[in-house]
């Protein structure tokens, strides 16, 4: 069993650490309190064990033995089901890399599943056995502190994404290679995977807040949940206004290549008029018929040669002072 920790707390403190789901149980009803059980990654034999004994909805442990799942917020009768989708920036590669947590909470059970290496679980058991008023909040107390590690984490991301469209907005106009249009696609790419993960949460938040009691522990519930809404609305709008930069970006990148591709347009059609005179003026003198007068001229083919030369540098003199050129 892939158990990382396993406790159980009464008013905020941690009264048994049990070796196994069995003595879990015997005790959860000793003690009375609530259990916080932490899994990494398990299979399905072993959520499977879980699911039974604590009588986990069988569409939520689908859904968490499938992974992939969009953050969400289900509810089958008194035990809800949280997706959530961890984030961090990795510096190296300059890429988001995303995760999930699943999180099943009862009336006197909380099972946090990770299924990445973010958020840090034993840092949120940490900070609340740390703060016992905030563990005795119970299981909707830890599922708030885990919603709010993950969304902190959020922050990081959101300003490696900004330096990001920073970098991309510079490289517009000192480069006209084609890697920069990858690059804001790419980044676009990620911007939006970003939003998908924390947008959802605006509406499970407020649903969360509305849903508690405005009296008695979960009073202090639903306030802490209103303060992980307000952080998670700031984030979801700079995720907002990077996504409105990155296709300003785009449209930009295109309007420069459009007007490079233009001048390359106009310097090859200048080009070619130029040398189309004397090339015109070559085929005719050159075709030696005996009407054309000139061709008895002593000076006959140095004057098409004169000729031939002179308009294309009159016609180069245009073009260039048209700017054509």
């Amino acid at each position: 069993m892939t158990v990382i920790d396993n406790a159980i707390y009464v008013d905020g403190r941690r009264v048994a650490s049990p070796d196994s789901l069995d003595a879990t149980f015997d005790a959860l009803e000793q003690h009375g309190g609530f259990a916080w059980i932490g899994l990494y990654r398990p299979d399905t034999e072993e959520l499977q064990t879980v699911a039974d004994e604590f009588h986990l909805h069988e569409l939520a442990v689908e859904d968490a033995l499938n992974g992939h799942q969009r953050a969400k917020l289900d509810r089958y009768g008194d035990i809800r089901f949280a997706v959530l989708r961890p984030a961090r920036y990795i510096e190296e590669t300059d890429t988001v890399e995303f995760g999930e947590v699943h999180l099943f909470i009862g009336p006197d059970f909380v099972i946090v599943i990770r299924h990445a290496e973010s958020p840090d679980i034993a840092k949120v058991r940490r900070r609340l056995e740390a703060a016992p008023e905030l563990l005795a909040r119970g299981p909707l107390g830890v599922f708030y502190a885990v919603a709010d590690q993950v969304v902190d984490e959020y922050d990081p991301v959101a300003a490696g994404l900004d330096a990001d469209v920073e970098q991309v907005e510079d490289e517009l106009f000192e480069s006209g290679d084609a890697a920069v249009t990858r690059r804001i696609y790419d980044l676009t790419r990620e911007v939006s995977d970003f939003r998908r993960a924390t947008k959802p949460l605006i509406d499970i938040f407020t649903a969360l807040r509305d849903d508690l009691p405005k009296e008695g522990v979960e009073l202090e519930v639903r306030r802490s949940f209103r303060d992980v809404l307000d952080h998670t609305i700031r984030i979801v709008e700079r995720a907002d206004a990077q996504r409105q930069l990155l296709q300003s970006a785009l449209q930009t990148h295109m309007t420069l290549v459009a007007q490079q591709q233009n001048e390359s347009v106009k310097k090859v059609s200048g080009w070619a008029a130029i040398l189309f005179t004397p090339t015109l003026v070559a085929t005719i003198y050159g075709m030696n018929f005996s009407n054309i007068p000139e061709l008895h001229w002593a000076l006959g083919y140095p004057f098409a040669i004169v000729l031939m030369v002179g308009l294309g540098v009159v016609l180069y003199a245009v073009f260039k002072t048209k700017g054509w050129l």
